[in-house]
């Protein structure tokens, strides 16, 4: 998927200016890759005023489930908000972050420990990266397409065959890199709950924290960038048709549904 994506971002820079244009859209995206790799989780903890916290029941659910997923126990952060919700962010195991909000902390232990199975289970999956990744991909994708629009009206005569493509790209590729990256970010959700189930041995639990984090999410949104939304366990935004239509994350129905379908069965978590 992300090299289909990739292929749409080389395509976008050809439609513009040929093979110079294809270099530079390569360029673009690996540039913003750069910044994105080194610095999202920075960017990201400081948007929400997450601070390092030496929350002992919360920094000890986190070292269990990181020797669980068998990787270094990332840094903790709390977010100062009563809606109960959680992140991973991070570059790689070694250099990642887990932040939850305050209220969070108001579930009960099950719940919170499988919440934070999960977040161990995107880091330990590289999903953080690969989620930065594929973002910026469609927002480079989504510059040329604005770019392509301009040069429309504002460029050199083009023929009729370059003109019909720069319309289909400013249309088709931005929608096409967003679903691409819809498909890889729900992909990676329904990997994560999995594996949180299989690292607590919590699935209802997971399920059960699902609900009442949606809930509470519904009633009372956090502020925030909707670029982040793929970030969260659960969307914290407020919520309409246009946005469920394309949320990174499937539906909470489905996905309490798969989890209600894993058995524990005697310290052991079976599908």
């Amino acid at each position: 998927m992300l090299s289909v994506m990739t292929a749409i971002l080389l395509a976008a820079g050809f439609l513009l200016a040929g093979m110079a244009g294809m270099a530079a859209a390569l360029v673009l995206a690996f540039c913003i890759n750069f910044v994105s790799y080194w610095y999202s989780d920075k960017i990201v903890l400081r948007l929400y005023n997450a601070k390092r916290t030496n929350d002992k029941e919360l920094s000890d659910i986190v070292g269990s489930m990181a020797r669980e997923a068998g990787i270094p126990k990332p840094r903790v952060y709390m977010i100062p908000s009563q809606v109960p919700n959680a992140f991973a962010t991070g570059r790689d195991p070694k250099h990642s972050a887990v932040a939850v909000t305050q209220g969070l902390t108001m579930l009960t232990k099950d719940e919170m420990t499988a919440v934070i199975a999960h977040e161990i289970s995107h880091i330990r999956n590289r999903d953080t990266l690969i989620q930065t990744v594929s973002a910026t991909i469609a927002g480079a994708i989504a510059f040329l397409a604005q770019f392509g629009y301009w040069s429309l009206f504002l460029g050199r005569r083009r023929d009729a065959g370059t003109v019909m493509g720069l319309i289909l790209m400013v249309i088709f590729a931005p929608l096409a890199a967003m679903i691409i990256r819809l498909a890889i970010s729900r992909r990676r959700e329904y990997r994560a709950d999995f594996t949180g189930a299989v690292l607590s041995k919590k699935p209802l639990q997971l399920a059960s924290a699902l609900r009442k984090i949606s809930q509470a999410s519904g009633e009372n949104p956090i502020h925030g960038s909707p670029a982040t939304e793929n970030l969260w366990i659960v969307s914290p935004f407020k919520p309409d048709w246009f946005s469920s239509m394309f949320s990174t994350h499937p539906p909470l129905k489905r996905r309490i549904a798969k989890l209600e379908r894993i058995v524990v069965k005697k310290g052991d978590v079976l599908d």
